[in-house]
């Protein structure tokens, strides 16, 4: 083994870059890269830094269909050739110079950093520019052109893998992941976000348990807008412990959504970037306890590019390497000035906390019948505990 953690990143990938006012702004993969250089995180003996190759045709196709990768090459070729059949050349994913190119790297970095976790290279790895779980085997959706989880996982199921568990803690339901495994039994997809009727894709409703050869591998928590660090530290905690010690994961696959934070201007949670630490905390010591420690994290969503996003995923890069981000830490002046040169804003976070202590009541301490959040957690564990040999 090489190290304890490896941090996939490829320059290269920052050309993932739908124009200019489009949400998923490539700034935030700049400006993560930036904090965790300015706060010395990449020199922690630990980690080393890893640039893989774009993943081929022959791993696209263990998830996408060959006339969708096909249709997303034509696209990169000549962006008024996009197809809205297949999901770009939309608002939501408009073409680009260069998308399958860089779509590809994106990939690469996931499905490297799961390889070199399974064959024992690094214990864990990390692809901050990854989690663009909404693609689907024939389309994109979105924001997300090739689904880097799911090809990172199909890879290690390729590798003989036999038990994944995936747990996505983006605001947006991780329905891309769950659709290419929903009758597979050797993944667990465990999705945390937002009430499907208040926000995108308006799927993953606790009813939705994975399909007839699968019963219980899909886990969805519909969680109500406005839900706070208390309540979703303590759905977190309440739902995906008990599952995994259930399933017996030989890899843990994480996704580390930022649009969870109360200042995303998409959607509609009140999660704090202390909480967002303490589950990238969580998900590292369920790795350990449940899957051998092999880890690969990803980012996902996020849309306060400067606020929030950069600091979110310098704490989940520096946990994984084993060098945590103390919350009080002052975020470095030639970060601030970094930020100003790229985006005009003066505004930069001045510490890597939001200034909270998130708590929150362990399930077994009792449940509130009458509150949302409770019933939400309620409706999941009623849905799915039973087919893992679980009390609900």
């Amino acid at each position: 083994m090489s190290g304890r953690a490896q941090l996939m990143w490829d320059e290269g990938v920052t050309g993932y870059d739908f124009g200019r006012g489009h949400p998923m702004d490539p700034v935030r993969l700049a400006l993560t890269k930036r904090l965790i250089e300015a706060l010395g995180v990449e020199r922690s003996p630990e980690l080393s830094v890893v640039a893989a190759k774009p993943v081929g045709d022959s791993t696209l196709r263990l998830v996408h269909r060959p006339d969708y990768i096909d249709a997303v090459r034509r696209a990169s070729l000549d962006p008024a050739s996009a197809e809205p059949r297949y999901g770009i050349g939309t608002p939501d994913d408009p073409a680009f110079a260069g998308m399958h190119e860089v779509s590809a790297l994106i990939a690469g970095q996931s499905v490297a950093g799961a390889e070199a976790v399974w064959q024992g290279k690094t214990l864990h790895a990390v692809n901050f520019a990854g989690g663009l779980h909404h693609a689907m085997p024939q389309s994109a959706s979105g924001f997300c052109v090739y689904n880097d989880p799911a090809l990172a996982i199909a890879r290690l199921l390729e590798l003989g893998v036999e038990r994944v568990a995936y747990v996505d803690l983006d605001v947006h339901h991780g329905d891309g992941v769950e659709a290419v495994f929903w009758d597979d039994p050797r993944v667990l997809t465990v999705s945390l976000h937002e009430h499907p009727g208040t926000l995108f894709p308006g799927t993953g409703w606790p009813e939705e348990r994975g399909g007839e050869s699968a019963e219980g591998s899909a886990v969805n928590v519909a969680l109500p807008p406005g839900t706070g660090d208390e309540g979703w530290l303590r759905a977190v905690h309440a739902v995906v412990p008990e599952l995994l010690d259930a399933f017996g994961p030989q890899v843990l696959v994480s996704q580390h959504g930022a649009d969870t934070h109360v200042e995303d201007p998409l959607a509609h949670l009140a999660v704090s970037v202390d909480a967002q630490r303490l589950a990238a905390e969580a998900a590292h010591e369920w790795a350990h306890t449940y899957a051998g420690g092999r880890w690969l994290a990803t980012g996902g969503g996020g849309y306060a590019v400067v606020d929030v996003v950069p600091r979110t995923w310098t704490h989940l890069v520096a946990i994984a390497a084993g060098a945590p981000v103390p919350r009080e830490t002052e975020v470095p002046a030639e970060w601030r000035q970094e930020v100003y040169a790229r985006t005009g804003s003066a505004g930069a976070p001045q510490r890597m906390t939001d200034g909270l202590e998130p708590r929150w009541r362990e399930w077994g301490e009792g449940y509130d019948p009458a509150d949302r959040l409770d019933q939400a957690v309620l409706a999941t564990r009623r849905a799915v505990f039973p087919a893992h040999g679980l009390l609900p």
